[in-house]
């Protein structure tokens, strides 16, 4: 990997170690900036639909290809089916969901279904990693509360790379025994939006560097793109517009607002809808977190742009450097929303109330601390850990270790869960499961306008969350928990459960 020290076989001589890892720290300030400028302003494209729970499997095909992130460019990519990224997957609850993942890449890879309630054979984590070739059939009865959940390669320790090349894509779950009375015509008042940063050279070629501070924050793109356009315009009635957003960015936190300042409301949270809708101006999202928000654009004749707030990267370090900003230093354009002259057909108002999963988990028979480590209080301690042979990523002082079990849960019952991060920020992500937050730093949440969760940001503060997984998973094919900066999980801030 770029950036890694080297050490003769003579031993370790401690000037040469400084100095490396000075000249490694320094080196995604010293090293040329992307010369690719990205213009934006492509209409959104909206990925096709794939029914996975009819009668016949399926076939969800991870390849090479080549994407146009604008016009006259051809970037080399990866994509399951597409040439970057793939279809939105949909499936109903009380079905059973036949999805044939096919590799046809030059390297091993997995299909991780992130959120949903499926047993850890079929969960596509690091154990399922199967080689260029081969074909895995992934077949589960759909236990899942109507969500936007998503799914991505999940091979340790290339995870990495191989969602930002673009093995990912939506997978959204619909619950036919409980309407919610929301926006529902896909790719017309219901926007599918997946939003990455990206990186290109001068040729167009995708950027992705681990070295120095970027092993240590993850990896910042220069770029947003919006299921692969650079800040996309998207046409929408003029009427209520449900927004389905995911965080598929490998490290970047958002804090999404309008420009305008107008109010929207969120329906729903990772796991599924909320009991209501909550009326918010800003919606933050840390990696891999989702979002369903409804927007009302009967109003409008001008375009409205979706912004985000430069966010103190895991407070750690700056929001990185970002093209095609609006102008203001402290936010940069995500896209734009072109209100067009007639009016949608969807509802004309947001219900009352929506058909939310209840929060029953019940009360916990026992108490995990989990710490989510960077192994030591400084950039070079971690250097020079992972010089010596250890993970410069860890949980609870420990790297990962596809050999090892950390935890072993029992099925249907319900844990607290201690999650403290004592350097930065970090989205802890668990398999197998939606939680319920608790607490933030001491501080009791409100469960109505949390939602289901199956990542949270966890700061020094520290939050506590009630975790009860009702999906069995064996020594052969455990669930994982993990922070999701891919870069983090890469280096080892992940690890292993079975359930039983």
């Amino acid at each position: 990997m770029a950036g890694d020290l080297i050490v003769d076989g003579h031993g370790i001589d401690r000037r040469k170690l400084l100095l490396g890892g000075c000249a490694a720290l320094a080196a995604p300030f010293v090293q040329a900036r992307p010369g690719f400028a990205a213009e934006g302003g492509a209409p959104l494209p909206i990925p096709p639909i794939l029914e996975a729970d009819g009668a016949q499997p399926v076939t969800l095909t991870a390849r090479a290809g080549s994407h146009s992130f604008v016009p006259g460019i051809k970037t080399p990519t990866l994509g399951y089916e597409l040439d970057y990224l793939g279809p939105t997957l949909r499936v109903r609850r009380g079905r059973s969901a036949r999805i044939d993942v096919v590799n046809r890449t030059d390297d091993e890879i997995s299909a991780h279904w992130h959120g949903a309630f499926v047993p850890g054979n079929m969960d596509g984590g690091p154990q399922g990693a199967f080689a260029p070739g081969k074909t895995w059939s992934a077949r589960f009865d759909v236990h899942h509360p109507a969500a936007t959940l998503w799914y991505h390669s999940h091979v340790h320790g290339k995870t990495g790379t191989q969602v930002y090349h673009g093995l990912a894509g939506l997978l959204l779950v619909e619950d036919p025994a409980a309407p919610d009375g929301l926006p529902s015509d896909y790719g017309v008042n219901d926007l599918p939006l997946v939003v990455q940063d990206r990186s290109f050279d001068s040729s167009g070629r995708l950027v992705y560097d681990t070295s120095g501070m970027a092993l240590m924050g993850g990896v910042l793109g220069n770029t947003i793109c919006v299921n692969g356009a650079v800040r996309p315009v998207a046409d929408v009635p003029r009427g209520l517009v449900r927004l389905r957003i995911l965080n598929g960015s490998n490290a970047r936190f958002y804090d999404f607002a309008f420009a305008d300042g107008r109010q929207f409301h969120q329906v729903a949270s990772d796991g599924g809808l909320l009991p209501a809708p909550v009326a918010r101006t800003r919606l933050p999202l840390a990696p891999a977190e989702r979002a369903e928000i409804v927007v009302d654009f009967s109003g409008d004749a001008a375009p409205v742009r979706l912004i985000s707030s430069s966010v103190a990267q895991g407070g750690m370090m700056g929001g990185g450097m970002m093209g095609g900003g609006s102008g203001d230093r402290g936010t940069f354009d995500i896209m734009t929303f072109a209100p067009q002259a007639t009016a949608g057909a969807g509802p004309a108002s947001l219900p009352a109330s929506l058909p939310a999963p209840p929060f029953d988990l019940g009360a916990p028979v026992r108490t995990r601390e989990i710490r989510l480590d960077m192994h030591a209080g400084s950039m070079m301690g971690s250097m020079f850990r992972r010089l010596i042979g250890g993970g410069v990523m860890g949980i609870n002082g420990k790297s990962y270790d596809m050999g090892r079990i950390d935890a072993q849960l029992k099925l249907g019952e319900t844990e607290l869960w201690r999650v403290s991060a004592p350097m930065m920020t970090h989205p802890f992500h668990v398999h197998g499961c939606s939680f319920q937050v608790v607490s933030r730093g001491g501080q009791a949440v409100d469960p109505a306008t949390e939602g289901h969760k199956d990542v949270v940001a966890v700061d020094a503060r520290g939050v506590e969350i009630l975790v009860r997984v009702d999906q069995k998973a064996d020594k052969a094919t455990p669930f994982m928990f993990h922070c999701h900066i891919l870069e983090h999980e890469d280096a080892g801030m992940m690890g292993q459960f079975t359930v039983a």
